[in-house]
């Protein structure tokens, strides 16, 4: 009873600590995954350039159509004081991206969850344990 307790804070203190790394890490990876796909970062290196910066929907993608094609603006003026512009392909690839990653958190997440279910042997000696126990 007290391993199961110990094991339960345990898992409990490591999803604890992996879900606080997802929050600090968010606008870093989203950036790192929005120059992979081959969005360009803009520094707001002027007053001008930051009040149109900040006027923008801050950390999500937008979408614009001007007249040399379609252009999707990243912008994060409170983290890099910057924005990422990139076109239909980068925007596509950007995707390709995130839904890899996504795949790869979920593999991660369900190895670990069966990792755990396999150390939890329900007992000393599991489901095969003799009758008597």
């Amino acid at each position: 009873m007290v391993g199961k307790t110990i094991r339960g804070v345990l898992a409990t203190l490591a999803a604890s600590a992996a879900l606080a790394g997802c929050v600090t890490m968010g606008a870093q990876e989203k950036e790192g995954q929005l120059a992979a796909a081959g969005f360009v970062r803009q520094q707001a290196d002027t007053p001008q350039k930051m009040a149109k910066l900040q006027a923008l929907p801050q950390n999500s993608i937008v979408f614009s159509q001007r007249k040399k094609g379609n252009v999707y603006i990243y912008a994060d003026a409170a983290g890099c004081g910057c924005a990422f512009i990139g076109n239909d392909a980068a925007y596509q690839q950007y995707q390709q991206i995130r839904t890899a990653n996504n795949i790869a958190q979920m593999q991660e997440t369900t190895a670990m969850l069966n990792q755990e279910a396999a150390l939890d042997w329900g007992g000393v000696w599991g489901p095969y344990a003799p009758g008597w126990y």
